[in-house]
């Protein structure tokens, strides 16, 4: 029973319609107990290399739990989800609006992805 979830939870990322990992060829990760030996031989066989970071060093992974943290506090606390298809279509949003109208300080206040009405950006 445990194995056929562990292989389940280790094939959903990387369905090639819909999972996060469909085209990643690597996937960091912390020590965590979930990520088992057998979940990266999973993932391993789907062409996608485990990389786990140094233990006790919460700086390798900054930039994501950055990312995290923000996704949380500016997304997820402020919705009530109805299903996974809901959820889906929020994190699908959140992610239009993080890479394309969020106002960025590293960036001098410009976005990541310009839109063609921006100066100096392209039609996509």
């Amino acid at each position: 029973m445990i194995g056929e979830i562990l292989a389940r939870m280790a094939r959903n990322p990387t369905d090639s319609v819909d999972g996060f990992l469909r085209n990643a060829t690597h996937l960091i990760h912390d020590r965590d107990p979930l990520f088992t030996g057998a979940f990266r031989g999973i993932l391993r066989d789907r062409g996608v290399t485990c990389l786990r970071i140094p233990a006790q060093s919460p700086t390798c992974n900054a930039y994501a739990e950055g990312f995290v943290k923000t996704a949380r506090d500016e997304c997820l606390r402020h919705f009530v989800f109805f299903g996974e298809r809901h959820l889906r279509y929020v994190i699908t949003e959140f992610m239009t609006h993080y890479h394309r109208e969020r106002f960025h300080r590293a960036l001098g206040g410009q976005s990541i992805q310009r839109s063609a009405d921006e100066p100096g950006g392209v039609a996509r």
